[in-house]
């Protein structure tokens, strides 16, 4: 099996690039929504969440607000690294129990995890390889605000909370480009699939 990480600054195209990953056959794992499950009531995460930033993060029903949650920890490293320092360490259980599951069931199979602290949580050198997105920053703050609803300064704070785009594209085997078409991203995609591929059927390939 092959374990590959897909990671990039916010807004760059990660979530397109799993898609269409997907799409060609490989098994995606989202850091996301493994949290989001995480973070449900009843959870192991809830209890601590809750008690750290305090019962105005729910909603009506008693569930997290991830938006309101979202203000508090963007606007506050301190409260960002706290929050990660609840959810990391599960998430990357749960992610591993999942990747031994996929490789009982395919040996050969190419597992994507779609994470966006993959680099600064250290866990991309446990992978085998690293793809990293990207567009220009410019491009990157349109994107967020048109998709979030953000004002300049709330979508510039959140892409700043995160390791800048140089830094991640540092630490990638490959890269995938996302500031053109869907189709010259697409074929990026299908090359990259193709090699992956080629990788998870080679003998070594854990």
């Amino acid at each position: 099996m092959l374990k590959v990480g897909l990671t990039g600054s916010i807004a760059t195209g990660k979530s397109l690039v799993a898609e269409l990953l997907a799409a060609r056959g490989c098994r995606v794992l989202h850091a996301d929504l493994i949290a989001h499950e995480l973070m449900a009531p009843g959870k192991p995460a809830y209890e601590e969440i809750v008690s750290q930033f305090g019962r105005n993060i729910l909603g009506p029903t008693g569930v997290i607000d991830r938006q309101r949650l979202a203000k508090i920890v963007f606007a506050d490293r301190q409260q960002l690294e706290q929050l990660n320092r609840i959810l990391h360490p599960r998430v990357l259980t749960e992610t591993e129990q999942e990747m031994a599951r996929l490789k009982q069931a395919d040996s050969q199979a190419v597992v994507v995890l779609e994470a966006a602290l993959l680099i600064e949580s250290g866990y991309h050198k446990q992978l085998d390889k690293l793809i990293v997105t990207w567009c220009p920053p410019e491009q990157q703050i349109e994107r967020l605000r048109a998709r979030d609803g953000l004002t300049p300064a709330a979508a510039q704070q959140r892409v700043q909370a995160q390791i800048s785009t140089e830094e991640k594209r540092r630490h990638a085997d490959y890269e995938i480009d996302c500031s053109n078409s869907l189709e010259e991203t697409e074929a990026q995609v299908e090359r990259l699939y193709q090699e992956l591929r080629g990788l998870a059927e080679k003998p070594a390939a854990r």
